[in-house]
This record gives structure tokens, sequence and C-alpha cells, in this order.
């Protein structure tokens, strides 16, 4: 039984909470945090699989899938404050009344905010490096990006809903298991089966869009493309995570949170 994973996730959202409440300034550099790990993640992604890229190689998605692990390992042992996992945490904190819905989005839109400084600041730090202007070694990154700015937007509204559903997902499992090598075995397992999929995680867009823009590219990749590309992405990020993940696991489990909400009660009677 989910319950106690789930009790977990209250307790999370209110410790998420309590950081926002004493400064939100840290609280938006846990944001940043986050999306500077998922830069790490595109980085050596990217550059992985630029190496099969150029050889028009099967394995191409494979390995950059694989590699794109090390972000939800960052993510989740080394902290910082993702939105898209924060659509099903606060979500589910707020059905189960131990938040209010404006505190709610409050806490989503800051957190959406650090994640966009925090992608910016990293992409001006890879620009920097000088490592990745090559067309040696980010062609494939930029061809990614051109598809995804050329994509129509249902197609990204409903890629984003299925992404932010497994990404959750590969946060919430976890916290069943025993053990931090099956932790981010399953991790990584979830985040392998978004990549290679294709679905589209707006965070994750961010950043490998910010590392775009900053390199010498094409005309089809634009603040346009970027702006086309992540207001559906988002919206179904959100979709993903309230709906499916938040409203669904707590309609599902309501009967038995109630249960032990009595039984937590009538010990303290």
């Amino acid at each position: 039984m989910e319950t106690e994973s789930l009790l977990k996730v209250e307790e999370l959202a209110l410790k998420k909470y309590k950081i926002f409440r004493q400064s939100q300034i840290r609280y938006i550099a846990r944001a940043m945090l986050a999306s500077m790990f998922i830069g790490f993640g595109v980085i050596v992604a990217f550059k992985t699989g630029n190496f099969f890229y150029l050889e028009h190689s099967p394995l191409t998605y494979p390995m950059a899938a694989i590699t794109f692990g090390a972000a939800i390992i960052l993510i989740a042992y080394g902290g910082g404050d993702l939105f898209t996992g924060n659509t099903f945490y606060y979500t589910f904190a707020a059905l189960r009344k131990k938040l209010k819905w404006p505190e709610v989005i409050r806490l989503w839109v800051l957190s959406y905010v650090g994640n966009i400084i925090g992608a910016a600041v990293f992409a001006l730090l890879i620009f920097l490096t000088g490592l990745f202007t090559d067309p040696s070694v980010n062609s494939f990154l930029l061809s990614v990006v051109e598809h995804k700015m050329a994509t129509s937007t249902t197609e990204l509204f409903f890629r984003a809903i299925l992404c932010n559903w497994l990404v959750c997902l590969a946060f919430f499992i976890p916290m069943s298991l025993q053990g931090d090598g099956a932790k981010m075995f399953a991790m990584m397992l979830f985040v392998f089966c978004f990549f290679i999929s294709g679905y589209e995680h707006s965070i994750a867009n961010m950043c490998t869009f910010a590392i775009a823009l900053v390199l010498n590219h094409p005309g089809t990749i634009s603040f346009y493309g970027v702006i086309h590309n992540l207001i559906p992405v988002t919206l179904g990020n959100l979709v993903g995570g309230v709906i499916l993940m938040g409203f669904m696991y707590h309609f599902a489990n309501k009967p038995f949170l109630d249960a032990l909400d009595n039984q937590r009660l009538d010990q303290k009677q």
C-alpha cells in the first residue's frame, strides 16, 4: 500500500513550505539549484549522444537517456526544488487541507521562476567554458531543440502530461524502496523511460533551450520557439502532476488516509 509514501509526500511538501515561509530567497535558490542539476544532466546526455549521432547510430537516444539519469540523482540527493515535482507534492498537501490553494500557486510560481533563473545561469556558465561551441559537440543538441520548437502545440501538451506523470512517479515510487541503490536504480529507470519516449519536460527544456540559445544556432532556434514550446509543455506538466498524481492518488487512497488520521487522533486523546 502506498499510504506511507503519500504521507512522506505530504511531509516533504510541508518541509518545502517551511523553507518558503522562512526565506523566499532561499526557496528560489533551491529552485535554481534544481534546474542547474538538470543542466548537468542535459550536458552529459547530449554530449554522450552526440558521439552516436554523428555516426547515425540507433543508439543515440538510448545512450543519451541513460546518462540523463544523473540529473534526477543530483536533485534527489543534492537538494533542489523542481517545479514539476511540486505540482504533485503541493496538490496532495492542499487536498489533505495542509496547504491553501493560493499558497500552492505562489509556491509553484516561485519554483518555476527559480528554475528559469537557474537554467539561464547554467547556460551562461557552459558558454563561458567554451566546451560546447564546436558543431562536432553540439549538433545533436541543436537538432533536438529544432524538433521541439517545430512540434505542434497539441502534441507538446499531451507529451508533457505523460512526462510529468512519469517523472513524479520517478520521485514517488522510490519512497517505498529500501536502500539508496534500489532508489537510484528506480529513479534512473523512470527517467530513461521519459527521455527515450520523447515526452516533454518543461524544466529540462528550459535548460536545453538556454544552452542552445547561447551557442551559435540556426535561425530555426529562437525565443519565439521557446515560448511556443514552454507554454503548452508547462500546462501539460501541470495536468500530469496535479490531476494524474495529486488528485488521483488522493482519491484512490482517501479512505485509508482518513482511517490513519482518525487513528492518530484517537492516540492523541
